[in-house]
C-alpha cells in the first residue's frame, strides 16, 4: 500500500530523516561535541539510508565517523543482540531474497484445479529469480471490506482453510523457503475476533508453522508481539514495513528499505551497518528498474523484495535485473558469513574508476569486494588497487573465473568488466580456504553468467475479458424483465484509484513513481453501442434461487460459503424476496443458464439504471437516503422495499442493497477480477484501505480480484440477469 498512509499509533515518532548540510556537520563533529549535543533520537542523527559524500577524499572519515556513531548508539541504548545470537535466529542473515506473494495469482493457486501450486509457482520463480529464501503469503488486501470477514477469516477461508495453509508451509519448508503471514492493523471495522489481534496471529503461526509476521503499515510491533512469538516457538521473526528505528532493532530481526533515496555512492543502510545480522529487504514496487534496489542491496549484504502482482497489477521484472539477482544471489549465500560479519568496509578506497563504487568485505583471510557502475556505459579495464596478500589467488564471481592481478607502483591492478549499471564482484584468499566445491561455485557462476540479460523492456501482460455467451433471442419480454432500448454513445465510468487497478493489468499513473496517490476518486468514458436487451427489474431473490435448486439440484463443486446465510438448507424466515447473496460467478451464471438468460454486461447494468438522462442514481442526480437501502439495519432488504428507487426503466434496487455481479471476468494470466455495480447496504469504516462500501452511483465500478468460491462468496453480492431479444 501507499505508505505515505500512516496508521495511527504504529508509526514511530523518530521519524525518517534524510541528511542536510547541518545534519552531516553534526554527523561529522568530535565524541565529545556529540556527547554535549546528544539529539533525542538517534534516527535524527543517521537517516534510514546514509548518503555517502561525493567526494571520495571525505570517505575516511565518513567511514570513522560511520564507526564512532554506532558504537555511540549501542551505549546509548544499551543494545542487546541476545536474539541475534539465539541459534534459532541464524537463518534471518542469509534469508536475502524474500517474494510478496498474492495468494490470488494463479501462477500459485490454479483455480480451474482447485489447488496450490506450490512446485509450480517455485519452478517458475526460481527460474526466474534464482532460489526465494522467503515468501509472504498476502491474504486480504484490497477485497477486505467488501464484507465483514476480518483479515483472520482470508486466511481460514482460504482455499482447504488453515489445514492446507499448513501443507503449504511444509512444501515451502521442504524447499528451504520461510513462510511469513501478514498482519494489517488498521482492519478495525470488521467482524471482531473474540480476543487481540496478537493473540489471533500467533493462533494462526501456530496453525500453519509460519516464521514469521510482515508489519503492515507499522514500522515496529509492541513488545506484546515478541513476547508471544516466543511463547509459540523460537525463531519467528517480525519484519516491519515502514523504516524501522534502531531502538528497535533489538527485537525486529527484519524491515523493509522500502522507497529509500540514495546518494550517487551508494548509501549505507542505517539498520544493517548498526547491526550486521538484521535483514533488510529492498523495494520500489512501481518501479520498471530495479537498478537502485539492487545496488542497495549488493553494497550493503542485503536482501531483495521480489514484488510482481501489487495487489492484482502486474509490475514483472525485466530480463536485465532478473539476471543480476540470479547471478547476485548465490554470492550472497555462499559468502554470508563475510555479509553479517564485522569485516564491512564501506568505500573502499581502491576503485580508480569514476562512476565505480566498491565495498570491502572479509574475515579469516578472504576479502570479497562488491562493485556497482552506476553509469550508463560498459565500463572495462582497472576496476581495482589494492595491497595483495602473500598466497593470495583473484576471481572474478560474478563471471565464475580466475584473474590475475597486475602488479603496478606497489599495488595489484585487478581488471575487469561490469554492463552497464551493473555490479561486479571480486573475491580474494586462498583457493584452500574457499572450500572444496569453490571450482563448481566457480562453474555454476560462470553459466550463469552467460545468462546475463541487457533488455529492460517491461515484461508486459494485458488482461482480457471473457466473451459474453448471448442467449437465444426472444421476441418479447419474459416476465419480471423490462425492455431496454438501445444505446449508441458514451458512458461514464468512476472508480477509485487504489493499487488494485481497474481494467488494464497495469495502471500507467502508477509506473515509474515512488508513492502514488491513492483513495481519489477518476472518472473516463467509454464507448457504447447496446442493441436492445432485456434485464431482470430486481436481482435474483433467495426464493428464486431456491426455485431454480429444487429444479436442477445443482450442487457446486466447492461448497464453502455457498448460501451461508440459509439455515440448513432453508431460506431464512422473513429473507425470502431479499436477494439471494453468497453466491459466484458460477453460481450466477448456472442459474441464468437454467432461467434462459445471461448475466449482463457492466454497461448493460449502468445503462439500465441511467437511462438516457445519464442519472447518477436511479431516482435522479443526488443521492437521497429514502430511496434505497443504505445500511440501516445493516442488513439486506425485500427487492422491491423501496418503490421510489426505481430507474427510468422500472428496474428495482440498483443502489444499495448488495453489489451486483456483471458479466465482466477478466484475466491476464496472473490475477482473475470481474466488475461489481451498484454498492451495497454494508460500509466498513475506519480505514480508508477498505473495498468501498454503501450505496453507489450507477456509473461507479469496482474490481473485485476471484480467487476460489469459498472466498470470493459474499454478503454483500448478489445478482441479477439479462437476455437478448429481438428489436
Amino acid at each position: 500500500m501507499d505508505r505515505r498512509f500512516f496508521f495511527k499509533n504504529s508509526v514511530n515518532s523518530l521519524g525518517i530523516i534524510f541528511l542536510t548540510p547541518s545534519l552531516m556537520s553534526i554527523f561529522t563533529k568530535s565524541d565529545h561535541h556529540m556527547e554535549e549535543n546528544r539529539l533525542e533520537s538517534l534516527d535524527f542523527v543517521q537517516p534510514a539510508i546514509i548518503p555517502v559524500p561525493d567526494d571520495p577524499a571525505s570517505w575516511k572519515t565518513f567511514r570513522e565517523n560511520l564507526i564512532r556513531w554506532r558504537y555511540e548508539a549501542k551505549k546509548q541504548i544499551a543494545y542487546n543482540d541476545h536474539l541475534y545470537t539465539n541459534p534459532d535466529f541464524k537463518w534471518v542473515s542469509s534469508a536475502f531474497n524474500c517474494y510478496f506473494l498474492m495468494m490470488y495469482d494463479q501462477l500459485f493457486y490454479n483455480s480451474k484445479e482447485g489447488k496450490y501450486t506450490v512446485d509450480h509457482f517455485l519452478a517458475e520463480s526460481e527460474n526466474q529469480f534464482g532460489r526465494l529464501d522467503m515468501v509472504v503469503l498476502w491474504h486480504a488486501y484490497p477485497r477486505i471490506g467488501l464484507d465483514e470477514r476480518n483479515q483472520f477469516d482470508f486466511y481460514r477461508q482460504m482455499p482447504g482453510g488453515l489445514s492446507e495453509l499448513r501443507k503449504i508451509a511444509t512444501q515451502f519448508h521442504d524447499r528451504g523457503v520461510k513462510v511469513f503471514i501478514n498482519y494489517n492493523p488498521w482492519d478495525t471495522g470488521t467482524r471482531r475476533e473474540n480476543t487481540s489481534d496478537i493473540e489471533a496471529l500467533t493462533h494462526i503461526i501456530q496453525e500453519i508453522d509460519a516464521d514469521g509476521i510482515f508489519l503492515d503499515t507499522m514500522a515496529w510491533g509492541a513488545e506484546e508481539f515478541r513476547e508471544k512469538l516466543d511463547e509459540v516457538r523460537p525463531g519467528v521473526v517480525l519484519e516491519s514495513e515502514l523504516a524501522l528505528a534502531v531502538e528497535n532493532i533489538k527485537t525486529h530481526h527484519m524491515s523493509w528499505a522500502q522507497w529509500f533515496g540514495d546518494s550517487k555512492a551508494p548509501g549505507v543502510l542505517r539498520n544493517k551497518w548498526f547491526e550486521r545480522r538484521h535483514m533488510q529487504h529492498g523495494i520500489s514496487r512501481w518501479e520498471r528498474d530495479r537498478t537502485k534496489e539492487l545496488h542497495t542491496a549488493w553494497m550493503n549484504g542485503s536482501g531483495i523484495m521480489i514484488w510482481e502482482n501489487v495487489f492484482g497489477q502486474w509490475v514483472g521484472w525485466n530480463e536485465r535485473d532478473q539476471s543480476i539477482l540470479r547471478i547476485m544471489s548465490p554470492i550472497q549465500k555462499r559468502f554470508v558469513n563475510l555479509f553479517s560479519g564485522e569485516g564491512w568496509i564501506p568505500m573502499a578506497d581502491e576503485t580508480p574508476v569514476q562512476n565505480v563504487y566498491a565495498n570491502l568485505w572479509q574475515d579469516q583471510g578472504i576479502r570479497l569486494w562488491t562493485l556497482v557502475n552506476r553509469s550508463e556505459k560498459s565500463i572495462e579495464g582497472e576496476l581495482l588497487h589494492l595491497v595483495g596478500n602473500v598466497g593470495d589467488s583473484y576471481f572474478d564471481i560474478i563471471q565464475g573465473k580466475e584473474i590475475v592481478a597486475q602488479e603496478q607502483n606497489q599495488q595489484l591492478v585487478i581488471s575487469g568488466k561490469i554492463a552497464p549499471r551493473g555490479i561486479g564482484c571480486i573475491l580474494a584468499g586462498n583457493p584452500t580456504s574457499m572450500g572444496n566445491d569453490f571450482q563448481a561455485f566457480l562453474t555454476a557462476q560462470s553459466e550463469r553468467y552467460k545468462t546475463l540479460g541487457n533488455s529492460a523492456l517491461f515484461p508486459e501482460i494485458q488482461a482480457k475479458v471473457i466473451p459474453v455467451v448471448r442467449t437465444k433471442q426472444s421476441g418479447k419480454p419474459l416476465k419480471g424483465m423490462v425492455k431496454i432500448p438501445s444505446f449508441k454513445g458514451t458512458l461514464e465510468v468512476v472508480f477509485r484509484v487504489r493499487e488494485v487497478g481497474f481494467y488494464s493489468s497495469i495502471d500507467p499513473s502508477f509506473v515509474n513513481i515512488g508513492a502514488p496517490a491513492l483513495h481519489h476518486q477518476t472518472t473516463f468514458t467509454q464507448e457504447a453501442n447496446l442493441s436492445t436487451y432485456l434485464i431482470d427489474e430486481t436481482p435474483v431473490t433467495n426464493t428464486q434461487y431456491e426455485q431454480f435448486l429444487k429444479a436442477t439440484g445443482y450442487t457446486p463443486k466447492v461448497t464453502q460459503n455457498f448460501l451461508k446465510h440459509w439455515l440448513e438448507g432453508r431460506i431464512p424466515l422473513g429473507k425470502e424476496t431479499h436477494p439471494v447473496v453468497y453466491v459466484d460467478l458460477n453460481d450466477a451464471r448456472a442459474y441464468a443458464a437454467w432461467a434462459g438468460k445471461r448475466l449482463p454486461t457492466e454497461q448493460e447494468w449502468q445503462f439500465a439504471g441511467q437511462g438516457f438522462e445519464k442519472n447518477n442514481y436511479p431516482w435522479g442526480q443526488e443521492m437521497e437516503s429514502g430511496p434505497c437501502n443504505s445500511g440501516e439495519p445493516e442488513d439486506t432488504t425485500g427487492v422491491k422495499a423501496y418503490p421510489n428507487g426505481k430507474s427510468v426503466f422500472g428496474c428495482f434496487d440498483l443502489c444499495g442493497n448488495t453489489w451486483e455481479l456483471t458479466e465482466s471476468e477478466y484475466s491476464d494470466g496472473r490475477s482473475r477480477f470481474c466488475i461489481l455495480k451498484g454498492g451495497s447496504f454494508y460500509k466498513a469504516k475506519g480505514s480508508e484501505w477498505y473495498f468501498d462500501g454503501g450505496p453507489q452511483p450507477l456509473n461507479f465500478a469496482a474490481k473485485q480480484l476471484l480467487i476460489y468460491p469459498g472466498i470470493d462468496r459474499c454478503s454483500t453480492i448478489g445478482f441479477r440477469c439479462a437476455a437478448d431479444i429481438n428489436s
